[in-house]
């Protein structure tokens, strides 16, 4: 019998137990290690910072639901990857032995790369549940007491869609109080372009986001990096294209939400020729590590190189479907070596899905595969968006509870799209 740990129980780790427990059936044990005892639908969190959602209603108890798979849970905090032993180490110094490890731990939030950065200190996140609940209080604040708001990403973010999110939903917030006309906003990216996204942009996402920020008086800065944070002043230099300085700004703000770079969690960051500089586990084509064979890796957690060179730094996405597509072929790759003592051959898609919710509207974008040169390149906006990410946030925590990875339907209801998981399905 064959123990596989998935460490994270986040959007790619819960599916990735899932599935795995599926291949490999009864005879081996798939155990989940997480730090907290409930899943969290982090692309709700925009909505939870302004009070559209509660914390209840995008979390469900793992253990629970895990069960009914026959999967196992332990929560705890996970100090250490001792490799060579194929263990980890709780905080309690507890010791969880493993044949196979998945880590799908998601990111370390780096905000002390930017001084004066981070709910700790003077601009809020959407990043975690605690840090959009923390958000939530700034917003209420802002309401009471109106004034100047910068919303964005800092330099060297990967992940630039929340921060999209949640400049439309905050406008939307502040028209419904009948005060946006007293809160300037501006969007503070260090994207080269709008609509840039770390992807070199994505079909006509340029023009359709620049316009939607037009449409509600938004102003914005491209290539931007923060310099630092005081309180209520941001100072920001604006670089050119050829990386020098062209302007600097110090802003005023009441209100500041930016998304922070992501480095790798300490626990794997730490564990020797795994990661790469940053911390993200450097795998094949196949999601295994290069250094550890028995060791794979999918979601924010795995190392891929920027789009292309920017004048400030901008990282690659990892999104929901391209994430799930490194799953499932972890899952199978797990399922040659395991069951059919074979070499791994599948290979995720890494295509892109991505419904991002823009207010009372929203927008959508489909990249296959997500790394340029690509197959598809599609952006399209409207409210039936909007409605799609309340649907898909319904139908995902659904499936969590359900415990399957890929129903039938949605397989075969993509399939139809040209959109799939694995390679291997697109070559037959």
């Amino acid at each position: 019998m064959a123990k596989i740990v998935v460490l994270g129980a986040g959007t790619g780790g819960m599916p990735a137990a899932y599935e795995i427990k599926h291949l490999l059936g009864e005879e081996h044990q798939v155990v989940m290690v997480n730090e907290r005892e409930y899943f969290r639908f982090i692309p709700s969190n925009p909505w939870v910072a302004v009070g559209w959602r509660e914390p209840n209603a995008i979390s469900i108890p793992i253990a629970k639901h895990l069960a009914n798979k026959h999967i196992d849970f332990i929560c705890a905090f996970v100090t250490k990857i001792d490799a060579d032993n194929n263990q980890l180490i709780t905080a309690d110094n507890d010791i969880i032995d493993y044949d196979y490890l998945v880590i799908a731990s998601g990111p370390k939030l780096a905000f002390d790369a930017i001084p004066g950065s981070g709910p700790e200190h003077f601009t809020q996140s959407v990043c975690s549940l605690e840090h959009a609940l923390s958000c939530k209080e700034n917003v209420d604040a802002l309401i009471a007491n109106p004034g100047p708001v910068l919303v964005g990403a800092f330099q060297g973010a990967s992940c630039f869609g929340p921060a999209y999110e949640y400049v439309f939903i905050l406008d939307k917030v502040l028209r419904d109080a009948g005060i946006r006309k007293h809160v300037p906003i501006q969007f503070i990216t260090s994207e080269p372009y709008i609509g840039h996204l770390g992807l070199d942009g994505v079909g006509d996402s340029k023009s359709m986001l620049e316009s939607a920020l037009r449409q509600r008086d938004i102003k914005w800065i491209c290539n931007a990096s923060v310099d630092y944070i005081e309180k209520d002043t941001m100072h920001i230099d604006e670089l050119d294209r050829k990386g020098n300085i062209d302007f600097n700004h110090a802003l005023p703000f009441k209100h500041a939400m930016f998304i922070p770079p992501f480095v790798g969690i300490d626990a794997v960051a730490n564990v020797d020729g795994l990661c790469n500089k940053k911390g993200f586990v450097i795998t094949d084509e196949h999601q295994r590590s290069i250094r550890y064979g028995n060791i794979f890796a999918g979601g924010v957690c795995v190392a891929i190189p920027p789009a292309q060179r920017t004048p400030v730094p901008t990282g690659m996405p990892k999104t929901g479907y391209m994430i799930e597509s490194m799953m499932t072929a972890v899952a199978h790759n797990l399922h040659s070596i395991i069951v059919k003592k074979a070499e791994p051959t599948s290979k995720g898609t890494w295509n892109a899905i991505c419904i991002a919710d823009m207010g009372d509207t929203g927008a959508v974008f489909i990249a296959m595969p997500q790394i340029a040169p690509r197959n598809v390149s599609w952006f399209a906006t409207g409210k039936w968006a909007h409605l799609a990410k309340i649907g898909f946030e319904k139908y995902f925590l659904s499936k969590m509870k359900n415990g399957s990875s890929e129903p039938l339907y949605e397989k075969y209801a993509l399939k139809l799209m040209g959109i799939t998981r694995l390679e291997e399905e697109d070559e037959k």
